[in-house]
């Protein structure tokens, strides 16, 4: 039995929505099918504006463009997160300064923003981890009280909410992914929402590689030129088309991950009484979307033996981030903190496979092989 850590949904619809766009003569984007996406969103979520982008790293390139970050600014993330949070603020010159994580989730530990605030401080990017809602009332409290931009890397985040309100709705802007790993995927794409009105004619042209082509297009002008810096980021057609037949099938998507993850948790649980072992705690404010179930083991030592078994076994487990603050590019430039929850998560966290596909007879077996690791440590 060979089970991969990842394999994307197919729903069946992406390849009659491409021929869809192909016979309708536009591919190269900002059709039909981005603008079905768009209204998807809107409509569901409440989201005020929405762009559709070709990654997450784009969408949230194109966030710090549009807050003005400039060289020196300092912009307050988490460690335990990919590189393209850092990397799209760094890109504009700005200063990372890392924040911990929690000891009781991967999620930045919000208590302990306001102590890295200066008047440098220009934004703080909040990253939704596994899908579950960072504190945000926290968040958008100290974010309020030195006027910061709250800019949420919601990347793994789709139909998740904080207190009822959904992730991506919180910030002045926010990113999302659907990358093929994620719960919704394009192969390769990502959305900023822009929640803020300040920022809406501005993204659109920014998109729309610094012209006002977008206008013109709507007839709100005879003619485009340029206008703004800008680049590149909107999808073409095929990639919106394949992406809306995968948001017509979300709930069914949802409801199939989350029933894995909860299978999962009910096979395990009482494995943490017994060991040191810790499954996922989803916060008390936060839901949970079926994204990442994760175990976090008691050293580095133990994740390793246990990702070995198991892929001795035909079944690919896999850690994730290494904390940025301690990776080769950055660490002469971070200011010598020590972040331990953030190492804890790198040296401990170990992510097992979770996709609409995998059976729970697959779950079984997994769970089976770890119950038998522990058992025989």
């Amino acid at each position: 039995m060979k089970i991969p850590y990842n394999k994307p949904y197919l729903t069946g619809l992406e390849t009659k929505n491409i021929r869809k766009a192909i016979k309708a003569g536009k591919i190269s984007g900002n059709g039909q099918f981005t603008a079905l996406c768009h209204d998807f969103f809107k409509t569901k979520y409440g989201f005020q504006n929405v762009l559709l982008t070709t990654s997450c790293t784009h969408a949230l390139e194109m966030a710090a463009i549009l807050i003005d970050i400039q060289p020196g600014d300092e912009v307050i993330m988490p460690s335990y997160t990919f590189v393209s949070t850092a990397n799209a603020f760094i890109l504009r010159g700005a200063k990372i300064v890392f924040a911990d994580s929690s000891e009781f989730h991967p999620n930045m530990a919000a208590e302990s923003l306001e102590s890295l605030i200066t008047e440098k401080t220009r934004a703080i990017v909040p990253v939704h981890y596994a899908g579950m809602a960072c504190d945000m009332d926290e968040i958008m409290r100290i974010a309020n009280k030195h006027y910061l931009f709250v800019i949420e890397d919601a990347a793994q985040a789709i139909d998740s909410f904080y207190k009822g309100k959904p992730l991506g709705s919180f910030g002045q802007l926010s990113a999302f992914s659907f990358h093929e790993t994620k719960n919704i995927n394009a192969g390769e794409g990502g959305m900023l929402v822009i929640n803020d009105d300040q920022f809406k004619k501005r993204a659109e042209i920014i998109w729309e590689k610094g012209t006002n082509r977008a206008e013109f297009f709507r007839g709100e002008v005879n003619k485009y030129g340029w206008v703004d810096i800008g680049s590149s980021w909107l999808p073409s057609e095929i990639t919106a088309a394949f992406l809306y037949a995968q948001l017509n099938c979300l709930e069914k998507i949802q409801a199939k991950r989350v029933q894995n993850w909860n299978l999962y948790f009910s096979l395990l649980k009482d494995l943490e009484e017994k060991y040191d072992l810790k499954l996922p705690r989803v916060p008390e404010h936060a839901t949970n979307n079926g994204h990442i179930f994760y175990l976090i083991l008691g050293s580095l030592d133990d994740r390793t033996r246990l990702i070995t078994k198991l892929r001795e076994n035909g079944i690919l487990a896999v850690f994730h981030y290494l904390s940025l603050h301690d990776s080769v590019y950055f660490k002469d430039k971070h200011d010598g903190r020590k972040l331990p929850w953030s190492d804890y998560y790198s040296d401990c966290l170990v992510r097992l496979p979770l996709y609409y596909e995998l059976s729970s007879r697959e779950i079984r077996k997994i769970c089976s092989l770890i119950r038998e690791f522990f058992e025989k440590k």
